[in-house]
């Protein structure tokens, strides 16, 4: 009597979990819980938080970047807004719709996984991988051009008039443009570096999905890297008015 009175609650809480499967782990839960874990929810719910902590520190870290910029902007206005005219805002207003339409495909992948549709997300993958690799692309012709008109970072800063805006090719150029350019090499240069770490880590989880390993039970990990990527693209979106569009 007093069995039976335990084990019904614990039938209908698996019951409710949408994530439960066959027990298939050892005789503790489906081929995807990790040992430590006592429910499939409680792995997915560790899962999430530790990156959510993990995007906390990235923001912290990037706050820092922000601050630098928001003091030397505040004490060379003029020479931020010289610089910023420099930059060729069609490439970074692309980048921009490139990588808002990737995080797009992101979160349908992550959608798809949660359907069990194995086509569908490793195909959003690929689209969402192929626009951060278009994004590289803007990016390196835009690096290429601030090396041709000597657009570079403290003492290297030497503009070379033919290469710069026509809209400033009369004014004098800026004491501390130097100071500009060197503060977008370090926020871009940062932010590109995450978008490769991001390339790294979707095709694995391209891979693991070719693998069969995801399902409607287990999409853990598309979500995660889902959930990266949006930091990125925030980022990015950030980035972009305070470099590119300064008056």
């Amino acid at each position: 009597m007093s069995t039976a009175t335990t084990d019904a609650p614990t039938a209908s809480l698996e019951e409710a979990q949408p994530d439960a499967a066959p027990q298939d782990h050892g005789g503790h839960g489906p081929k995807f819980l990790a040992h430590h874990f006592d429910t499939p929810v409680q792995q997915f719910d560790a899962a999430k938080l530790g990156m959510w902590l993990f995007l906390a520190q990235e923001l912290l870290f990037f706050s820092g970047l922000f601050v630098l910029y928001s003091v030397y902007r505040s004490w060379y206005p003029a020479d931020f807004s010289w610089a910023s005219h420099q930059l060729n805002r069609f490439m970074g207003g692309a980048n921009t719709i490139v990588l808002l339409f990737s995080s797009l495909t992101a979160a349908l992948a992550v959608r798809s996984a949660q359907v069990g549709d194995r086509k569908k997300t490793g195909m959003l993958l690929l689209v969402t991988i192929a626009c951060a690799f278009a994004f590289l692309v803007i990016k390196y012709f835009e690096y290429v051009h601030k090396f041709e008109a000597g657009l570079l970072p403290g003492d290297r800063f030497h503009p070379v008039a033919a290469h710069l805006a026509a809209s400033t090719r009369d004014l004098p150029i800026p004491q501390h443009g130097g100071s500009f350019f060197g503060i977008y090499f370090m926020m871009t240069g940062v932010h590109g570096l995450h978008v490769i770490i991001g390339i790294g880590v979707m095709f694995w989880i391209w891979l693991r999905n070719q693998r069969g390993e995801f399902s409607e039970q287990f999409w853990t990990p598309v979500d995660l890297v889902a959930l990266y990527w949006h930091l990125v693209d925030l980022i990015w979106i950030y980035l972009f008015p305070l470099l590119y569009l300064i008056d």
